[in-house]
């Protein structure tokens, strides 16, 4: 999608929105998301983890900050309006990504995040001087948000993956 919104949220003079950060709830298709919700709320109520908020434009995005995802497809299923679909759950982009403020890095002693991490996603490689510096397997990692509601030092954010194809797979 272009740097533009949707044609629909043009209208509704809602196109200052930077697609590429917010992190929509599961389901979502990037190209459709805008012009099929209706920011009528069913995705957040329907949330038993109570991680969908909405940004200050109305839209519902994910706080994984609040606490991780388990993907069961609530609020794609409640989505009236197709904006969410259960059949894009798979497509989740959002990898974590650990920023340099990590507690382990900095010589404390802390390796929440890979005890939380149920795909073994993230590692911690030591380091001179009583440091550990953590390793995230791309390919482990759901996006699920559990080291990020964890990290005691807020230093877990999501970055849009986007895996690169291999020739000859196509």
């Amino acid at each position: 999608m272009n740097k533009l919104a949707s044609r629909r949220a043009f209208l509704k003079g809602k196109v200052l929105r930077n697609e590429q950060t917010s992190i929509r709830p599961p389901g979502a298709d990037s190209t459709e998301f805008l012009d099929l919700c209706t920011q009528c709320d069913e995705c957040r109520e329907a949330c038993p983890e109570d991680i969908i908020k909405f940004d200050t434009q109305g839209w519902p995005v994910v706080q994984l900050d609040s606490g991780p995802c388990t993907f069961c497809s609530d609020c794609a299923n409640a989505c009236p309006t197709g904006a969410l679909n259960p059949e894009h759950m798979a497509d989740w982009p959002w990898r974590a990504k650990v920023a340099a403020s990590c507690l382990s890095m900095n010589g404390v002693s802390c390796r929440i995040c890979q005890d939380v991490c149920d795909h073994s996603a993230i590692r911690f490689q030591l380091q001179t001087g009583g440091r550990a510096e953590p390793v995230l397997d791309i390919n482990s990692c759901t996006g699920c948000g559990a080291c990020a509601s964890a990290c005691p030092a807020g230093s877990v954010s999501f970055q849009r993956y986007t895996p690169s194809i291999q020739e000859g797979a196509l």
